[in-house]
């Protein structure tokens, strides 16, 4: 447990610490954020506020993961460092999007066809790598059947194993993506994510297979490395609070798509590595709820030439309806907050229904 806790302290104080010198640089160089014309007129006075903290944030995991392995003497694992890799590539994606906005001043910036391509080939590359490096008791980071709580019948085979992360990798980084749209929403909705995914992977490690006065049980998980994921969890959520201090309303600085891609790769990541993919829809249910909003406004547009909401996603619906956007935030962290609660509560449920460890 104390590597963990020290994973997570690491990274909150690198990024407590860290994301000013990154205010200061962005702004030195006029990495401003561009602001929409269609969106609500209120967000137009956060135009030119330095983006791409994202980086801050992939920086202080990675290093907050570092420390808890050298101050323990811990060797790295094939799963840690996979997920590290899903969520710097990720975030890679996201610099580039990023910075393309700043250098031609508009607010897109790589096309749709080129973002997605670069998501598709990071999340290719970790499909494949993850169904290799079997540990000694035949375990590798990913299974390539579907999961829930745990690994379930379905099995996709190695190939349909690697489809079936893109499709992850793509929903949830570019889930958190849209629901980055108000100060603090995405960074603060991701810390209780990964504070979930902290609870999920050590009670995992704890609970081990592999571990012979478990082996028995019917409750026990398979799971190859739990305490490293729970440890990158740990160091993921320290650095989105550290980030959150500077990200709250109104933000000093702003996370941009390299931290909203990154955050959400690590999240597809951590929840293929723990056999928990699809319980990521419950425990993110913020995310999908924006995604979902994004979907219904295009479909009900194209279907019957008008809009359901004000504007998508559904965060400035509220805007436009006369919300004030503290007031939006807020309560769209209750509802992260209560999927979470809600996501632990069905973990740990189907736990005790499988019955007592032995």
């Amino acid at each position: 447990m104390r590597n963990v806790l020290v994973a997570a302290l690491t990274s909150l104080v690198l990024s407590l610490l860290g994301t000013p010198f990154a205010i200061r640089f962005f702004r030195a160089r006029g990495y401003g954020q561009l602001i929409r014309d269609d969106g609500p007129t209120t967000h137009h006075t956060k135009r030119g506020t330095p983006t791409m903290g994202g980086t801050v944030i992939i920086a202080a995991t990675i290093v907050g993961y570092l420390v808890a392995h050298a101050v323990f003497l811990r060797g790295f694992t094939a799963s840690g460092i996979l997920v590290l890799s899903l969520m710097t590539g990720l975030g890679a994606v996201g610099f580039v999007d990023d910075f393309i906005k700043i250098r031609k001043q508009r607010s897109l910036g790589l096309t749709a066809t080129a973002k997605f391509g670069g998501q598709a080939l990071v999340a290719i590359a970790f499909g494949i790598a993850a169904t290799k490096f079997s540990n000694v008791h035949h375990l590798s980071p990913v299974s390539s059947h579907l999961s829930f709580v745990r690994d379930y019948g379905l099995d996709f085979t190695a190939v349909g194993f690697v489809v079936w992360a893109y499709l992850m990798v793509t929903a949830t980084s570019n889930g958190v993506n849209l629901t980055d749209g108000l100060d603090g929403l995405a960074s603060g909705s991701a810390c209780m994510v990964f504070g979930a995914y902290v609870i999920i992977a050590f009670w995992q490690f704890g609970n081990s297979c592999t571990v012979p006065r478990n082996s028995v049980a019917s409750n026990c998980y398979l799971v190859r490395d739990p305490l490293d994921i729970a440890i990158i969890a740990a160091a993921a959520m320290g650095a989105c609070f550290g980030f959150l201090w500077w990200n709250a309303s109104p933000a000093r600085i702003f996370m941009g798509d390299t931290g909203s891609l990154a955050l959400g790769g690590a999240l597809a990541g951590i929840a293929m590595t723990t056999r928990t993919e699809l319980l990521l829809i419950v425990l993110g249910g913020l995310f999908v709820v924006e995604t979902v909003s994004v979907i219904l406004q295009v479909a009900f547009f194209r279907g019957f030439k008008r809009r359901l909401f004000n504007m998508a996603p559904v965060h400035h619906h509220f805007e436009l309806a006369g919300w004030n956007e503290n007031t939006v935030i807020v309560r769209f962290w209750i509802i992260a907050g209560l999927a979470v609660a809600f996501g632990l509560g069905v973990f740990y449920a189907e736990f005790l229904s499988q019955g007592s460890l032995a």
